[in-house]
């Protein structure tokens, strides 16, 4: 058998295993999510988060599957962490926002559905949380006009909820 031959092989082992390991979180985050009561849109972006993760896994897999020489791999990957990192300290990057919805999901206590009311120095803005993003959170207000504001801002702000 080949070279070639055994790494179409384990390509295709690696496809099983990660689809297994999808299947297995995916089950087991629905049952999570369903005992904490988080709502439906929660759950698909714990989805997309492990889905990431997973695609990370599966690009580092088949790099060391197909045999990349490392010396390109190192200077690629140090290459995509420096600009990560200069992006994440970017106050207006696609990063940060993302980065703040993260934060929004998990460690504030807003549901969709909630009126609530983000306070800035010149203009309020209240009414009912209709979405979070991974980029802007959208507010109906009581003229029933979409808001949306980046989730980065949003972090930043106080935050009054109404359940």
């Amino acid at each position: 058998m080949s070279d070639f031959e055994i790494q179409i092989i384990e390509t295709a082992v690696l496809a099983v295993v990660v689809t297994i390991i999808k299947l297995i979180t995916r089950k087991a985050v629905n049952r999570l999510m369903h005992k904490i009561d988080f709502d439906l849109k929660r759950k698909r972006i714990t989805h997309k988060i492990i889905n990431f993760f997973l695609t990370i896994f599966i690009l580092i897999a088949l790099a060391a599957i197909w045999n990349i020489q490392r010396e390109q791999l190192i200077v690629f990957m140090t290459s995509v962490v420096t600009v990560l990192g200069i992006a994440f300290f970017a106050q207006w990057s696609i990063l940060s926002n993302i980065t703040a919805s993260l934060i929004l999901f998990f460690n504030h206590p807003l549901k969709i559905g909630h009126q609530v009311r983000v306070m800035d120095k010149e203009y309020d803005i209240e009414g009912e949380l209709i979405d979070i993003s991974f980029f802007f959170m959208y507010i109906r207000d009581k003229n029933n006009n979409m808001i949306t504001i980046p989730t980065s801002v949003v972090l930043q702000k106080t935050i009054v909820t109404k359940v």
